[in-house]
């Protein structure tokens, strides 16, 4: 059941419970192996509950494989699982669920094999791309006297056009469901003044819009954007459409990572170091990205 999820692949993919036992006994009329069950319940599942359920289902078809003659070994729990921690649902939230249900339905020693497909929790967070501002557009808007007073009104609205968009890294918009949001290169001053803006990609599409409305100073081409969480389903699927190529890909780690590769390099495997310490950055500051 992916009727929770974000990207759902039900529309293309898999079988009910009902149908599995008439699956199974097709496939042993035809001298098939069928050696374990695969469930997926989508990219970007909102109810961790989802899972236990499939979980459970998985237990049945399994019961069902013996009765037919099957002996099923292995199991495949899917993917899907957040890769930041910019979504609805934890990763530890999920896991929480998944553990108990698995010790429950496959214990240690049922001698089944469980594997999972977890692509974007390990990648998501593994790239900050940067982008380029190559144009820029300024509409000026009507000022009513009714508007003096809201901090966030402005004589004008920013359009900025970047050097990546929906037919190269940002393909994940139409694809991914993606709602990608802009991180400024450098920290504004205090009393900078922010505006209305949408940022569009490069190519001549009208379709080529990376974010409709944020919020960003008036900035000139040439600076930057960053947009962190860029590893899953973005450069993997991109085009080079109109002429414009793929985004360099350049290998970064926060200062803690670097020193501990030095010391290992230097004394071998240091004591281990607190969890907090080592957590995965995403971001170009933390990395000291220089662009």
């Amino acid at each position: 059941d992916d009727s929770k999820a974000v990207c759902r692949l039900s529309v293309k993919f898999g079988a009910t419970l009902k149908a599995c036992r008439g699956l199974l006994e097709r496939a042993k009329e035809l001298g098939l192996d069928v050696i374990g069950v695969s469930f997926h319940v989508g990219s970007g599942c909102t109810d961790p509950d989802t899972y236990s359920q499939a979980i459970s289902d998985a237990r049945c078809v399994f019961d069902m494989g013996s009765e037919v003659g099957f002996n099923m070994t292995l199991l495949d729990i899917g993917g899907g699982f957040p890769g930041s921690e910019d979504t609805k649902l934890k990763f530890e939230e999920i896991t929480a669920v998944i553990n108990p249900a698995l010790d429950k339905y496959f214990p240690a020693d049922s001698g089944i094999r469980i594997i999972a497909e977890p692509g974007r929790y390990y990648v998501a967070s593994a790239y900050t791309l940067a982008v380029n501002i190559i144009a820029k557009k300024v509409i000026m808007n009507e000022q009513s006297a009714s508007d003096e007073d809201d901090d966030w009104t402005s004589d004008r609205t920013l359009m900025y056009y970047v050097n990546d968009g929906v037919y190269g890294s940002f393909n994940c918009i139409l694809y991914d469901h993606a709602h990608p949001l802009p991180i400024l290169h450098k920290k504004p001053k205090p009393d900078e003044r922010m505006y209305h803006c949408s940022i569009w990609g490069p190519t001549c599409d009208g379709l080529d819009r990376i974010a409709e409305m944020c919020t960003l100073p008036d900035m000139q081409v040439g600076e930057w954007l960053l947009f962190e969480n860029m590893g899953a389903y973005t450069v993997a699927a991109s085009s080079t459409f109109n002429g414009f190529q793929k985004p360099d890909i350049y290998y970064t780690m926060s200062r803690t990572a670097w020193q501990c590769m030095q010391q290992i390099c230097a004394q071998g495997m240091p004591v281990p170091l607190e969890e907090l310490s080592c957590v995965t950055s995403s971001c170009g500051h933390e990395s000291s990205l220089e662009l």
